[in-house]
């Protein structure tokens, strides 16, 4: 068995369940930006791990102008947080996640946060989940406006090199065909799909996933370099 040293995690739909939140909040922007809402299949090919402007112009068909992106951006991330807050009892990590996190600090892997999420949910989900109980928050890579957005590969280019590591010798979890595109352009090692609202049978036929999880649990605690973990 071929054994990792470090873990890159998305956040949206896989540390933190709430892609129907998005979804909600995307529809409301999506109808209002060209008269008819985001259909599902839309939703999964244009919107999952993309970047506001990403979405937006496909939305209007064109690149939007930075005030706009900013404006409707602002706009649907914060009604989005407030979606957060009112739903509290649903508003913790994925199961098995605490546990997972808890394993891999205990044992010194390597791990950061690849999010196409923008700084002030980050800063949001940093205070709400106390990230940094497990993450170093210096280490966290977000929608600065300057990355690419997923399936582009560049954010987990980023985050392996800010873990000091190779991609091969990287996991990554994901719930987003895009993430799990830009995982794969990345040359990272193992990609681990979460079911976390799409069906396990979306991931079935992408060779580049090699486990399908609904549960942090699922994990094998041995596919880390034990040896590594040891000399630390």
């Amino acid at each position: 068995m071929q054994k990792y040293k470090g873990i890159i995690f998305d956040f949206n739909g896989t540390l933190f369940f709430d892609s129907e939140k998005h979804l909600e909040a995307w529809r409301v922007y999506s109808k209002r930006l060209r008269g008819t809402a985001f259909s599902d299949e839309e939703m999964r090919k244009y919107m999952f791990g993309r970047t506001n402007e990403d979405i937006i112009a496909y939305a209007i068909g064109r690149k939007p102008e930075p005030e706009m992106v900013e404006k409707l951006a602002k706009e649907k991330e914060a009604v989005y947080r407030e979606m957060c807050r009112k739903d509290y009892k649903n508003t913790k990590l994925a199961p098995g996640a605490i546990e997972f996190l808890n394993f891999l600090k205990d044992n010194n892997v390597p791990m950061t946060i690849a999010t196409m999420s923008e700084k002030d949910n980050v800063d949001f989900y940093i205070e709400e989940f106390n990230l940094a109980k497990w993450f170093d928050i210096e280490k966290i890579v977000y929608s600065d406006g300057t990355i690419p957005g997923k399936p582009a590969p560049d954010i987990y280019q980023i985050a392996t090199e800010k873990l000091h590591l190779a991609p091969k010798d990287c996991i990554v979890i994901e719930d987003a065909l895009s993430g799990i595109q830009s995982a794969k352009d990345a040359g990272i090692g193992k990609i681990i799909a979460i079911a976390s609202m799409e069906k396990e049978e979306l991931y079935k036929n992408i060779p580049s996933v090699s486990q399908i999880i609904k549960n942090f649990d699922e994990i094998d605690r041995s596919i880390f370099d034990t040896e590594i973990l040891a000399s630390k």
